[in-house]
């Protein structure tokens, strides 16, 4: 790899075609919100979760930062930031790892298998340990009060930024504007 730069470029194109939503927050490509769906087999099945990603200047060779913007119980991520506890992201990243494997594997191993003895939310680290059956309809309850699709700017059969409209759509647009009523 020749530069962070275009490491970091090739890293979100890959994301992107695999069929993250992503969203850019600058003109930058460093921060950006990508919408994260839970895994089968667990709690978290049909919650759909939006993600802030900012990529140090130093990446890969520096871990990103990632964190929930809708609430999510698990007792890995702090429930007032969205901050999340994931070792292979805070303390053992390498730059053999990329974006897609943050999404297609660390999150959903975080999700899958919660680690309550490094909590960020002891509450949830306490109820898993003591009661794991409430804990997982706990989980569900948030699920469906904070990460459905619409929690995270869309349903996933929206139309992503980057598709162009049809000629069809482009032009209703404009009869709309010149079809309502002049005032006065």
């Amino acid at each position: 790899m020749s530069s962070p730069s275009k490491r970091r470029e090739m890293d979100l194109m890959k994301l992107m075609m695999s069929d993250y939503k992503v969203e850019m927050i600058n003109d930058g490509m460093q921060e950006f919100y990508v919408h994260f769906h839970g895994p089968a087999d667990s709690p978290y099945h049909g919650g759909v979760w939006k993600l802030r990603v900012e990529l140090p200047d130093a990446y890969p060779y520096k871990s990103p930062s990632i964190g929930f913007i809708n609430k999510i119980y698990h007792p890995n991520v702090d429930e007032m930031s969205g901050s999340v506890c994931l070792d292979v992201i805070n303390q053992t990243w390498s730059p053999m790892f990329d974006l897609v494997n943050v999404f297609e594997v660390f999150l959903p191993q975080l999700l899958l298998y919660p680690n309550a003895s490094d909590p960020l939310n002891g509450e949830a680290a306490a109820l898993m340990m003591r009661d794991k059956a409430s804990y997982e309809q706990r989980v569900k309850e948030y699920c469906q009060k904070y990460a459905k699709a619409e929690d995270v700017g869309g349903l996933p059969e929206e139309k992503s930024s980057d598709e162009e409209l049809s000629e069809d759509e482009y032009d209703s647009g404009d009869d709309d504007m010149a079809a309502g009523p002049v005032d006065p």
